[in-house]
């Protein structure tokens, strides 16, 4: 396999799994307050870390 073949699939495959990462992440629409980005926290820094492992590899 060509390098840049390589380089393109791989593009496309981390565009696929951080789009579904992104689409994980639920807010709660009613409500815009500093409680609500408490509550979610913990789901941003997941995606936050899954972010730097999957664009490390």
């Amino acid at each position: 396999m060509k390098k840049d073949r390589f380089e393109a699939f791989t593009d496309g495959v981390l565009a696929i799994i951080l789009t579904i990462l992104v689409l994980d992440i639920h807010l709660n629409s009613n409500n815009h307050s500093l409680k609500v980005l408490i509550n979610v926290l913990p789901e941003f820094a997941a995606y936050i870390v899954s972010f730097i492992i999957i664009a490390v590899m």
